[in-house]
């Protein structure tokens, strides 16, 4: 194997390009949009650079999993470390802010949910600690072959052995039963307040509430606080343009405005991947930063067992509704969290919570002079827009009207007078998100976490792999682009290429602190 195309410029794609050819394998990215980054990209608008999804970025902590990654690959984020990592509104109490500070975040948290939620915040901490060091170790989660089963029963044994010394085996019993209940176990039933609040950051973190999140990725989920959060120049577009530098560094191509029509299986093998500008890029091996849904539509060939066996999409999937707003820097109150929730009213999504994204004043590649970008998000049904898109349009704009109308309602509870001061304001449905990111219908997320068992193995056919926020270990920027690094391991392994990733993404010596 000399030659690797990649289909997508998602976080995910670009780690797994810039793994590829730092080991001297000849990759190719193509990418349909003008810029990368995929579903967390940042797009340009009448000199705004707005954040395609609210995004909070986390994982710059030393030993972290993008500290460890920018190491690797000799990236230099620039990120501005957050003192205060979000900022939560419940409905009938006062603001709450997650301090990226240990000892101001148990403060905080004492003084909100009392000491009676201690326990919970303990066993959060302590099970997150255990499985991003599961996590750092690459493991082939599911398991596809034999090869899998032996790397990942190695993988295990190291991984507990490491535990034995510092948890008791309780403890470990524990962990094991974590991986088969939700969160909500460890939740006292009595204490609305905090199952308000974890059921909002698992809403956005894990896709689901404390009811339904396994326990184990629930509590990982919720750990991104502690694993470092920060500013990056440019948002999370700078973070793809400088993981697209570091690609090229490495001798890779990234190219844009490629948008993949459709892949072929040649004679000997080889695979052509065409382009809707009529050009043709072969690769032994085919890597889609895509879900499966959007690859299978891709195959000129024989489909592949798996995807001839997909069903639609799950029916717990979310789009998300986006508001995009252009506005006045005064209007902003000094030293106000750039990351908010604000919970309304339950069922939570639909506008009765919202995420919102501000940029840093200091960032002036973000807006105009005296300007901000705002990005407010909420997740939704797909289901409902594409219905109303395709029967009642009419019905569709008055929809997207009200929405709009709701999410600036509830923005106007963090920053005052929003729309008086707004120079700008769109509005986006999945469907919108659909042309835009070209994902089926506009979901995003991946797939809700309910299961450990609900990825998708990376392995699709002989030369043909898959990266993203479907596989271990699911959405945000730091598990798709560890996820990239694993795969892209993988791919060498069976190659037989030096330079496998050897079980974590740091450079050689590099450990997570506490290891």
């Amino acid at each position: 194997m000399k030659r690797v195309v990649v289909v997508g410029g998602g976080f995910g794609g670009l780690a797994a390009a810039a793994e590829l050819a730092r080991s001297g394998v000849q990759v190719t990215v193509l990418e349909a949009q003008v810029y990368p980054g995929g579903c967390a990209s940042t797009y340009y608008h009448q000199g705004y650079r707005f954040e395609s999804g609210a995004t909070l970025a986390g994982g710059f902590a030393p030993g972290a999993p993008l500290d460890l990654i920018g190491r690797r690959f000799d990236i230099d984020w620039g990120a501005r470390p957050a003192a205060r990592a979000m900022t939560v509104h419940l409905p009938g109490h006062d603001p709450i802010t997650r301090w990226s500070d240990p000892g101001g975040w148990r403060d905080e948290r004492l003084a909100h949910f009392g000491h009676q939620a201690e326990p919970f915040w303990d066993w959060q901490e302590s099970t997150a600690d255990m499985l991003w060091a599961f996590a750092l170790r690459s493991p082939p989660w599911p398991p596809q072959s034999f090869v899998d089963l032996l790397a990942l029963s190695g993988i295990s044994i190291g991984w507990l052995q490491g535990l034995r010394r510092e948890a008791s085996a309780r403890r470990i019993l524990s962990l094991a039963r974590d991986a088969f209940r939700p969160v909500s176990a460890h939740i006292p039933d009595s204490h609305r307040l905090l199952r308000q609040y974890i059921d909002g950051q698992l809403l956005i973190s894990a896709q689901t509430t404390s009811r339904s999140a396994n326990a184990l990725y629930g509590a990982a989920a919720l750990d991104l606080a502690r694993q470092g959060v920060g500013h990056p120049p440019g948002g999370m577009g700078g973070m793809a343009d400088a993981l697209v530098g570091a690609v090229r560094h490495l001798g890779g191509e990234v190219l844009f405005r490629q948008m993949v029509t459709g892949v072929t299986r040649q004679v000997d093998g080889a695979w052509t991947v065409r382009t809707k500008r009529g050009e043709a890029f072969v690769g032994d091996v085919v890597l889609f930063n895509l879900p499966p849904w959007n690859i299978a539509g891709l195959f000129n060939s024989r489909l592949p067992s798996r995807l001839r066996r997909l069903r639609s999409l799950p029916e717990d999937g979310w789009g998300a509704f986006m508001v995009y707003v252009g506005l006045d820097r005064g209007i902003v109150p000094q030293e106000l969290s750039l990351h908010h929730q604000v919970i309304i009213d339950e069922p939570l999504g639909e506008g009765n919570s919202i995420f919102l994204s501000l940029s840093p004043e200091w960032d002036a590649s973000r807006a105009p002079g005296g300007k901000r970008a705002l990005t407010i998000s909420t997740h939704t049904s797909l289901a409902r827009w594409w219905q109303l898109h395709d029967r009642d349009r009419s019905a569709y704009d008055a929809q997207k009207k009200d929405y709009t109308a709701k999410i600036l309602d509830a923005a106007e509870l963090v920053v005052p007078g929003l729309r008086d001061s707004a120079e700008l304001v769109m509005s986006g449905t999945p469907v919108t998100f659909s042309r835009f990111t070209r994902r089926e219908r506009g979901w995003v997320g991946g797939f809700p976490q309910t299961s450990l068992f609900r990825s998708w193995g990376p392995r699709l056919a002989p030369g043909v792999w898959m990266v993203g926020d479907t596989i271990f270990p699911g959405q945000s920027v730091p598990a798709v682009m560890l996820g990239g690094l694993r795969v892209a391991g993988a791919i060498l392994a069976e190659s037989g290429i030096p330079g496998t990733v050897p079980g974590t993404p740091a450079s050689p010596g590099g450990q997570r602190e506490g290891e």
